[in-house]
C-alpha cells in the first residue's frame, strides 16, 4: 500500500473507462461562488504558487495522488455516483476554487451550499492502459475547481476503480479515508446494507483560518523561527541541498521514481532492535543510515534533510481531506564508525524540534526580509520520510486487503524541485522509494546514493556496525510519531 508508483507503470487489460466530473448546472454555480473570507492554507498558496512558477518555466509540476483499486463484478454506476458526492460534500477542501488576482494574491471562491456539488459518470469507451493514462493525467490544475475526478476501468468481472486529485486538496492521509467512505461505503450499498455510520469530519476551513492567525503572530523572536534561522545558517542560509550531481538545471521536465528493497522482515526487526539499543525509534535510524550513507560518500559528517509530518491537531481533523503537513528539519552530526550514537543524536533531533512542523520555513523568509543571510531554497532540497504499515491508521489486516484488491497508488511523475525518499516498513520487508529529476546523471547519483544506505541499513542489521546501549525511549514516548505519516506528496510531490 506504501510503494508509490510511477503513472506510466500502469498497465493492465483493455476496459471500458468511465469517469466522474462536475455536471454543467454544478460547475457552473460552483464558479459562481462568491471570494470566501477563508485563505488559502499556506500549503495551498505555496502549491499554487510553484505550480505557476513551474508554468513559467515551461515544466508541468507533479502535482496528483492516484490512488486505484480492483472491486468486483460489474460497477452499479448509481450507487458509485452516490458514495462520490456524499464524499465531496463532506468534506469542504472541495468546496473552493482558488483565484489569482492581478496584485499577485490568492482568494479562495467557495460554493454556499455542498449539494449545489454534482458529480456524474460519463462513458468514455473501451480504453487501453496508455489512453486511461492520458485521461487520468489530463485531471485539471490547481486553479481550476474541479482539480479532482474519480473513475472507472471495468473488465469483464470486475473493474478497477481510481482517483485522481490534485494535491491541493490532499494529503497522504486521505487514503485511509478514501477506502472507507468509497470503498466500503460502495461495498455496502450494493450489498443491500445501510450506510456505513462515519464519526465527525473536521473542517478544513477552520484549519485554514487557524494557521493563518497562528502564522500572523509569529514574530522573529518566536522560539520556533528562531531555530529554523538557526538551521539555515548551517546550510548557507537556507534548506539543505542533495549533495552530488542531478544535472544541469532544469534537470528535465519530468520526474522518475525508484524503489528499492532495503531489509527483509527479519533484518527489519533485528534493524529495530539496533535503534532501540541506541535509544532511538525506527525512524531515528532512518535518519541515521541517510547521514552515514551521504557520509560515506562526501566525508561530509554534517547532515541535514526535511521530514514531513502531519499538522492535524484534533480527532475530526485526523477524520478529514486536505493538507494538513509540515516538514521538521533535523541535523545530525555523524560518527562513522558508530550507528547508535548517530541514531541517537538523529532521535534528538527529530523530537526535539518536532514544534517546527507546523511553521513553513517560507514563513520564515517573510518574517528575516532579507535579514541573516536567509535566502529561497534552490531546486534540490532532500526530503526523507518514514511510513510504517503496522501501526495505526494502517496495520497488517489493512495492508493484506490492499494488496488482496491489487491496491497500488500512482505519482503523474512530473517534474518537482524536491528530492523526496520515502522508507516505507511492511510486513514483508523496508524498502526505499526515490523521486528524482529523469535524466541520466540524477539516475547515477541516485543509484550510488541509494547503493550506499543499503549498506549501511545491512550492516546495522547484521550487527556488523557499532550500536551500543544508550538507555532506551519511554514506552509510548511519541510512538505516533515513530511513522511520519504524512509523505509530501504521495509521489514526487514536491511542493513546487
Amino acid at each position: 500500500m506504501v510503494a508509490i508508483k510511477a503513472i506510466h507503470d500502469w498497465i493492465g487489460t483493455s476496459g471500458d473507462v468511465v469517469s466522474w466530473h462536475p455536471s454543467p448546472a454544478s460547475r457552473a454555480k460552483v464558479m459562481n461562488a462568491p471570494v470566501s473570507a477563508v485563505p488559502p492554507s499556506y500549503q495551498q498558496a505555496q502549491h499554487v504558487r510553484g505550480y505557476l512558477d513551474h508554468l513559467s518555466k515551461g515544466s508541468d509540476m507533479a502535482r496528483l495522488n492516484i490512488p486505484a483499486w480492483d472491486m468486483p463484478g460489474q460497477c452499479d454506476l448509481r450507487a458509485m455516483s452516490h458514495v462520490v458526492n456524499a464524499y465531496l460534500r463532506r468534506h469542504d477542501t472541495y468546496h473552493s476554487w482558488f483565484e489569482m488576482t492581478d496584485d499577485g494574491q490568492i482568494v479562495r471562491h467557495t460554493v454556499a451550499n455542498p449539494r449545489d456539488i454534482s458529480f456524474v459518470p460519463t462513458k468514455y469507451g473501451e480504453m487501453t492502459a496508455t489512453e486511461w493514462r492520458e485521461h487520468v493525467l489530463g485531471t485539471p490544475n490547481p486553479l481550476q475547481w474541479d482539480c479532482f475526478s474519480f473513475g472507472i476501468i471495468q473488465r469483464a468481472d470486475h473493474f478497477t476503480f481510481y482517483i485522481s486529485v490534485d494535491h491541493v486538496h490532499t494529503d497522504a492521509m486521505f487514503m485511509g479515508l478514501v477506502l472507507v467512505e468509497i470503498h466500503m461505503m460502495y461495498a455496502a450499498l450494493v450489498s443491500g446494507a445501510g450506510p456505513i455510520p462515519l464519526p465527525a469530519a473536521g473542517s478544513y476551513d477552520e484549519y485554514c483560518v487557524r494557521q493563518n492567525a497562528m502564522l500572523s503572530s509569529l514574530t522573529l523572536e518566536s522560539p520556533e523561527v528562531r531555530e529554523w534561522i538557526r538551521f539555515a545558517e548551517s546550510n548557507d542560509g537556507t534548506l539543505p541541498h542533495f549533495p552530488f550531481p542531478l544535472g544541469d538545471p532544469p534537470w528535465s521536465k519530468t520526474g522518475d521514481l525508484l524503489t528499492v528493497r532495503l531489509l527483509d522482515k527479519q533484518q527489519s526487526d533485528r534493524f529495530e532492535a539496533a535503534c532501540t539499543a541506541a535509544g532511538a525509534r525506527f525512524i531515528g535510524g532512518v535518519f541515521a543510515c541517510a547521514a552515514m550513507a551521504q557520509e560515506a560518500l562526501t566525508g561530509s559528517t554534517d547532515y541535514h534533510v526535511i521530514t514531513p509530518t502531519t499538522t492535524r491537531s484534533t480527532p475530526e481533523e485526523f477524520q478529514t481531506t486536505g493538507w494538513f503537513t509540515g516538514v521538521v528539519p533535523v541535523s545530525v552530526t555523524v560518527d562513522p564508525k558508530n550507528f547508535g550514537d548517530t541514531a541517537r543524536a538523529a532521535q534528538r533531533s527529530f523530537d526535539g524540534r518536532m514544534s517546527l512542523g507546523p511553521i513553513p520555513f517560507d514563513r520564515v523568509l517573510e518574517l528575516a526580509d532579507g535579514e541573516f543571510g536567509l535566502r529561497s531554497p534552490d531546486p534540490g532540497v532532500p526530503m526523507v520520510s518514514f511510513l510504517d504499515a503496522g501501526l495505526p491508521p494502517l496495520s497488517a489486516s489493512i495492508i493484506a486487503e490492499w494488496e488482496r484488491m491489487n491496491g497500488r497508488v500512482f505519482s503523474d511523475a512530473r517534474s518537482a524541485y524536491q528530492i523526496g525518499l520515502w522508507v516505507n516498513r511492511g510486513e514483508r520487508e523496508t524498502s526505499v522509494t526515490v523521486a528524482f529529476p529523469d535524466n541520466p546523471i540524477a539516475r547515477e547519483s541516485v543509484d550510488r546514493y541509494v547503493a550506499a544506505m543499503v549498506a549501511v541499513y545491512l550492516s546495522v542489521a547484521d550487527g556488523a556496525m557499532a550500536a551500543p546501549s544508550r538507555g532506551h525511549v519511554r514506552h509510548g514516548e511519541a510512538l505516533h510519531r515513530n511513522a511520519v505519516r504524512d509523505r509530501e506528496p504521495l509521489m514526487p510531490m514536491a511542493k513546487g
